[in-house]
């Protein structure tokens, strides 16, 4: 038996995902990890290792393609599958591809619907998933500080914020009905500093985006994009500056903001976190493109 008085809170935290994860495993028959290649999907994949070590973990890594994501997390994705041997499960929406869906044409709204939710759907009914565990964390937007940690969903993967399951301390409700889900937050207690501190303490591999360097970025839609592939419209392109920059969260380059910082090492990072009074979805447009857009959005299926 473990003395909680022995841990330190990251130990604790980490306890409490690795038995969250466990839940998880025992009691769906067909679960599935969102790994979108960022900090918190990086601890979620290490977590997750540690939960079900030395064996394999058992079940698959889901990504949703957008088409649109920095050019090093697709190359990053790929790497750790083939170094970790984890099974990866990719899919991009293909009538969003053929209408040739472009945050720039189409703007944030249309982009995000049709090339992450209802990619997200179509993935999720393919592989016909009874748990989709993801990486959302409470202290990231006021929607996400709603969610319990077994977040349910029905047969459309719609969310109802006024009807949710009461979770009493570590006791969990995992029953749903053929075609029902439920989403499963197992690091929903840690905060952006926590996996900071873990990342830095588990030495666990991460993007370059997320460290300070001179990148190619250019003001759009009220904050600051790079310069990522030829796809940038060349009015754009052209006022682009190197600047010394990075970023405090990843996704589509054209809606993720870039923020300036000279923080190149993780100890610089967890200091400039520690000094920092702003959230990291600040830059997120995706969450600014109507009122209450991250709530609407989950409600409609979005993760």
């Amino acid at each position: 038996m473990i003395d909680e008085k022995r841990l330190t809170h990251l130990k604790q935290l980490e306890a409490e995902s690795v038995y969250i994860l466990r839940e998880v495993a025992a009691a769906f028959t067909n679960p599935v990890m969102m790994y979108s290649v960022g900090k918190d999907s990086s601890v979620m994949l290490h977590l997750a290792m540690k939960a079900f070590a030395p064996g394999k973990v058992p079940f698959p890594m889901l990504h949703v393609d957008t088409k649109w994501k920095f050019g090093e997390m697709i190359e990053f994705r790929d790497r750790r599958a083939k170094e970790l041997g984890f099974d990866l499960v990719v899919h991009s929406n293909p009538e969003g591809e053929k209408m040739d869906i472009s945050p720039f044409t189409h703007g944030s709204k249309v982009h995000t619907d049709v090339m992450k939710t209802e990619g997200l759907k179509q993935a999720l009914n393919m592989g016909g998933y009874d748990a989709i565990i993801g990486g959302a964390r409470r202290d990231e937007e006021k929607s996400r500080a709603k969610e319990r940690i077994f977040s349910f969903r029905d047969k459309q993967h719609r969310w109802d914020p006024k009807n949710q399951r009461p979770e009493l301390w570590n006791v969990y409700n995992t029953a749903i009905q053929k075609g029902e889900s439920v989403r499963v937050f197992p690091i929903s207690n840690w905060t952006e500093l926590d996996i900071w501190q873990y990342i830095y303490l588990e030495q666990i591999p991460i993007p370059s985006l997320y460290f300070a360097k001179e990148r190619p970025v250019v003001e759009y839609e009220g904050t600051k994009i790079m310069v990522d592939d030829e796809r940038v419209p060349e009015e754009l392109k052209a006022k682009a500056k190197n600047e010394m920059v990075r970023f405090r969260t990843l996704g589509c380059y054209p809606l993720t903001g870039a923020i300036n910082s000279t923080a190149s090492t993780l100890p610089e990072i967890i200091r400039e976190m520690l000094l920092s009074k702003s959230s990291e979805r600040e830059g997120r447009l995706i969450d600014k493109d109507q009122e209450g857009a991250m709530e609407k959005k989950k409600i409609e299926g979005y993760f």
